[in-house]
């Protein structure tokens, strides 16, 4: 059944220009049309045009005081490209496991460099710490993830605490973050995308989540493909390490011969099967934010 339904998507993709993300949201739409939706697009988080934000949350939990784990995605995309539309698969698989889950957009480049798109992230934090009850959240167990950029996004929000600071956010909202095929240990800068997005930042260490690694850091999932090869799972490893020496709570999790794309794409419905990527995300957020 998946392997049609892919096919028919694909050539479809080919026709319209949706990007391989938005393809997933298709075809996870189609192969479980009775999940959990959105429930709220496009509200504002900040003055900027982009900072909008889609909201989902599970069917028959949307009222105030339903008191649901909250999660904040952040997707991918290298600081040049995505959009929260073509996360809706990520929304929904989040919520379809009891999370009030929130996609928001930010800003990329080369309209901003850093740290402007991780400050777009610490307002969608309180956007989330103000809002999230409103759709049955319990903004005492808010937590976060991400993929690829948008993990490092979600880790430099959790181990550097001046940014949530800044937006009027107390560090220890965050309860928690799963990140999935994240950058966290990435200078020199090797790559187009990394020079452009961070090279310009005077002092490079900066811009680096295993610099700020910290005992008192909230609990970090750190997952990676063993067969990534765009951000090579040694990020995640050294990360990791680094924590443990620290005695901060982390899990790493290596998916063997799994790929960076796998890692998001083991969110959407027809590939649920191919890693347990969304299981153990799950478990580990719930667990901490308790």
């Amino acid at each position: 059944m998946i392997r049609p339904l892919l096919a028919a998507a694909l050539g479809l993709a080919s026709l319209t220009a949706c990007s391989p993300t938005g393809l997933l949201s298709g075809l996870d739409r189609v192969t479980a049309p009775g999940a959990p939706g959105r429930v709220a697009s496009g509200i504002s988080f900040g003055e900027d045009p982009r900072l909008k934000l889609d909201v989902y949350s599970p069917e028959g939990r949307r009222r105030p005081g339903a008191r649901l784990p909250v999660v904040v995605f952040f997707y991918g995309g290298g600081w040049v490209g995505g959009a929260r539309g073509d996360y809706a698969f990520a929304g929904r698989a989040f919520a379809s496991k009891g999370f009030v889950a929130i996609i928001p957009d930010y800003r990329l480049v080369p309209t901003v460099r850093f740290p402007t798109f991780i400050e777009d992230g610490a307002l969608a934090v309180r956007w989330a710490r103000d809002h999230a009850a409103e759709f049955g959240g319990d903004p005492r167990r808010l937590t976060l993830s991400g993929h690829s950029a948008g993990a490092y996004n979600a880790a430099m929000l959790a181990l550097d605490p001046h940014f949530l600071r800044d937006a009027g956010v107390d560090p220890r909202t965050v309860r928690a973050a799963a990140l999935l095929a994240g950058p966290y240990d990435f200078y020199p800068f090797t790559e187009q995308r990394g020079r452009d997005a961070l090279g310009a930042w005077p002092r490079p260490l900066d811009t680096q989540p295993i610099h700020f690694a910290r005992a008192d850091a909230p609990p970090l999932l750190l997952a990676a493909g063993t067969a990534d090869t765009v951000v090579k799972p040694g990020n995640s490893e050294r990360l990791a390490q680094k924590l443990r020496s620290l005695g901060a709570p982390v899990e790493l999790r290596l998916y063997p011969g799994r790929s960076h794309v796998d890692l998001v794409k083991g969110l959407s419905v027809p590939f649920r099967g191919s890693s347990p990527v969304l299981a153990d995300s799950i478990d580990f957020l719930r667990a901490n934010s308790r």
